[in-house]
């Protein structure tokens, strides 16, 4: 073996190790962790987080920024509650902002870990592929914007998939930030202001309502916002049939 072919290997594992390090940590964290990411959780500590919010107000942002970025960069459980979270500790606004730089942030090094360990080779061999498998990824780059947004704004979605799929498919980086910050505004929106509502519910000792996202009043305008991202596809769809 020479040593171009060790160098190689070398520099394969060394872009593998951010996603395998992802992995591992993804499938260890809902065991290491148990329930430490709960609503429940939020409620027994909630008094604590405001005593510390109102003493050192910039710390807690910075901790809460901080805990949101790795639970969504190894895509442990408790996303919703962090959202909830930043509307509880720090109201609607600035919280929805907090939030999406959180989970932009975040999003981001999952991105790259994923385009790092496997994007890059996987989109090169996309782009040499024939038959369905090119077809299928000249629609998609033809696409980028509208299928980025698309699948920020469809609730359905699992978030992690909306961060890998792209790596996956050789999404520019600055696409994907762009899509991912405003394409999640309208569920950071939603979730933010039911958590600036927490202590009310906290109070009559109930739980919030999650499924929130999925009531009419919320959920048609979203929809609505994930039409007008599908229309241009469907344009220039039609109009391709159209040209002999």
């Amino acid at each position: 073996m020479n040593d171009g072919t060790i160098t190689r290997q070398t520099g394969g594992l060394a872009r593998s190790l951010p996603l395998v390090t992802v992995i591992l940590v993804a499938i260890s964290g809902p065991f290491l962790l148990g329930d430490r990411l709960s609503f429940d959780a939020l409620a027994d500590h909630r008094e604590r987080l405001i005593d510390f919010r109102d003493a050192h107000y910039w710390a807690t942002v910075t901790g809460f920024i901080a805990a949101y970025v790795v639970i969504v960069l190894f895509s442990l459980p408790g996303a919703t509650v962090a959202t909830l979270t930043g509307g509880f500790l720090f109201a609607t606004f600035p919280g929805v902002f907090y939030n999406i730089a959180a989970a932009t942030i975040g999003a981001t090094g999952l991105f790259l870990a994923a385009r790092w360990g496997l994007g890059n080779w996987l989109a090169a061999r996309m782009d040499a592929a024939h038959g369905t498998v090119h077809r299928i990824k000249e629609g998609i780059d033809r696409n980028q914007w509208e299928m980025l947004f698309l699948i920020r704004l469809v609730p359905v979605v699992p978030f992690f998939v909306a961060n890998l799929v792209p790596a996956l498919l050789g999404v520019p980086l600055s696409r994907f930030l762009i899509s991912t910050a405003i394409g999640i505004i309208p569920g950071a929106l939603v979730y933010t202001s039911a958590g600036a509502g927490l202590g009310e519910v906290f109070a009559q000792g109930e739980s919030p309502d999650l499924g929130i996202i999925f009531s009419p009043p919320v959920l048609l305008p979203i929809l609505g916002l994930a039409a007008l991202a599908a229309l241009p596809i469907v344009i220039k769809a039609m109009r391709r049939r159209q040209v002999p």
